[in-house]
């Protein structure tokens, strides 16, 4: 069923002073005598009615544009379990090494990343997800959406070295901290996948991991070719999560299955409409009108 409506039918309200004063504002008549006025005001009445209908008709569109017409295709109640999940990349230049896929020897490590955590992304259908990537530093690349494409977009233009050769990793899950502390979701989590130490953090690990467990957050970490595993198991520990270890993009593709089993958080019924905009034709109306007034106006 289609139900036309106004996203914003308040500025409707606007449309009646424009009502009243094209009915009750009036013309000064001129307070001079000119020969023969009278023919002239009245071969040039009917113009000037048009005209100033037009100007009216003008702003009528276009506040009802700006009402945002819309028509609702179809509503849908969706009941779905979501957790809030951080993708926290390594972009350091040691992903740039190769034979990580054994079928293309020549893919390097982060291709192979960015191509499995595309698929990951999918597979979240009900989550919020965000993308924070390291090298000398940390960089919010994306914060939480539910915006699936979008996610997949941003992390196709993500490459090595964006940031620089080094691994800020602690300082990594500090930004990561951010985007999750003010979540309402009762399951936050951050997936860190690295290959080296941590070079180049300004922040210390007792810090980060304080500020995990005060907003309860589990870190899932992978660590690619076994390096750093201390580090990255403590924390994992620490959290509440779990380390998993990636020799190979076989290995790494059944972290990412064993991690999509994540327990789920309860969220209630959302009600989602489908909605068509039609704002585009009364503002399309509106600027045709405009330019038949101008010539209408240069004619005179």
């Amino acid at each position: 069923m289609f139900n036309f409506t106004f996203e914003y039918p308040y500025i409707l309200l606007l449309i009646i002073p424009f009502i009243l004063c094209f009915i009750y504002c009036k013309a000064k008549e001129p307070s001079y005598f000119m020969p023969h006025l009278q023919l002239l005001k009245q071969s040039s009445k009917k113009s000037s009615l048009i005209i100033e209908l037009l100007k009216y008709l003008v702003a009528i569109l276009a506040i009802i544009a700006l009402a945002s017409p819309v028509k609702i295709k179809n509503t849908q109640y969706i009941n779905s379990d979501g957790i809030d999940i951080v993708l926290n990349l390594d972009t350091s230049d040691s992903m740039r090494q190769q034979g990580f896929n054994k079928f293309d020897l020549k893919q390097n490590r982060f291709d192979v990343v960015k191509e499995l955590a595309s698929d990951f992304i999918t597979k979240r259908i009900n989550d919020n997800i965000a993308l924070v990537v390291f090298g000398n530093k940390s960089l919010i690349a994306s914060t939480l959406s539910f915006d699936k494409e979008a996610q997949k977009e941003i992390l196709n233009y993500l490459d090595i070295g964006i940031i620089g050769p080094k691994t800020a990793l602690i300082d990594s899950l500090v930004s990561s901290v951010k985007i999750l502390k003010n979540s309402t979701s009762k399951s936050k989590v951050i997936i860190l996948l690295s290959d080296g130490e941590d070079t180049s953090s300004q922040i210390p690990l007792s810090v980060a991991l304080k500020l995990l467990k005060k907003y309860s957050i589990k870190v899932y970490t992978i660590a690619i070719n076994s390096q750093n595993r201390y580090v990255l198991n403590e924390i994992a520990k620490q959290t509440k999560g779990k380390y998993f270890n990636a020799n190979s993009k076989n290995d790494l593709r059944n972290v990412y299955e064993q991690i999509n089993t994540l327990e789920k958080s309860k969220v209630k019924n959302n009600k989602v409409n489908l909605k068509e905009y039609y704002y585009f034709y009364p503002l399309f109306i509106a600027t045709i009108i405009l330019i038949l007034l101008i010539y209408l106006k240069n004619k005179e």
